[in-house]
């Protein structure tokens, strides 16, 4: 249930400023990657480890990956060659590396897939609000996408950052000159979108996807000192409240 009731807006808020999460909530992005795991599980065929249990130690992998090297690609490609190497029962050769990467390059080939009325709707909000761009991973990977996207005029400034928690969000907050009573952090994870935020003193607006990371999943904080939290059910719905 959201804690914001329709009644305690106006019309419309007017002038805020809204920080939008790109994966999984502008563009179809996990998707891809549990396709390429999925393929990766069946490739590795264990013999003794379940699938559940292979994409367990596969998760612990990413996080020791993501630790050392950072999000993207090349990243997810680093965790699935070491997930293989450590349960595989023998050493990876070039041929195994080699299709384990294909793996991977379908992900990169990929169009970008918008969510449903993603563009119509940031084209008016446009009109209404500044709006930025605030994701993390790869700078390079991510601005492709996003060029690719189409979306890009409608963004006054973008951030790629390496991480998204409270400091991160008050930097930018601090970077951009903030209100953080008018500023709304909008996106699909609880992990890196709305609890950070909401630590970070600005608002947030939910919007949960069905096929959100594994590793971004956590329950939703409640505000505590005054935050207002918003949950929808589809991005479109923005057009209510903003």
């Amino acid at each position: 249930m959201s804690s914001i009731q329709t009644t305690a807006f106006p019309a419309r808020l007017s002038n805020q400023t809204l920080l939008v999460d790109a994966d999984d909530t502008l563009w179809e992005n996990n998707i891809y990657f549990e396709r390429a795991i999925a393929a990766f599980i069946s490739y590795l065929d264990h013999h003794v480890h379940t699938a559940d249990e292979v994409r367990e130690h596969l998760n612990v992998c990413e996080r020791a990956t993501i630790a050392a090297h950072g999000y993207g690609i090349r990243s997810f490609r680093r965790s699935l060659v070491n997930c293989f190497e450590q349960l595989s029962e023998s050493p990876i050769s070039p041929e195994r590396h080699a299709q384990i990467v294909s793996f991977t390059d379908a992900i990169a080939s990929n169009e970008i897939e918008l969510l449903p009325a993603v563009d119509t709707t940031l084209r008016e909000l446009h009109q209404r609000h500044r709006i930025i761009l605030v994701t993390k991973g790869d700078t390079v990977e991510q601005t492709d996408k996003l060029e690719r996207s189409g979306l890009r005029p409608f963004f006054n400034a973008v951030e790629v950052l390496a991480e998204k928690n409270a400091a991160a969000y008050r930097d930018v907050t601090i970077r951009y000159k903030c209100n953080p009573a008018s500023a709304w952090m909008i996106g699909n994870s609880p992990k890196s979108d709305i609890n950070p935020a909401l630590a970070a003193g600005l608002n947030a607006v939910f919007i949960p996807h069905d096929f959100t990371w594994v590793l971004e999943h956590e329950v939703v904080d409640p505000p505590t000192t005054g935050e207002q939290l918003l949950e929808l059910g589809t991005f479109t719905e923005l057009l209510r409240y903003f």
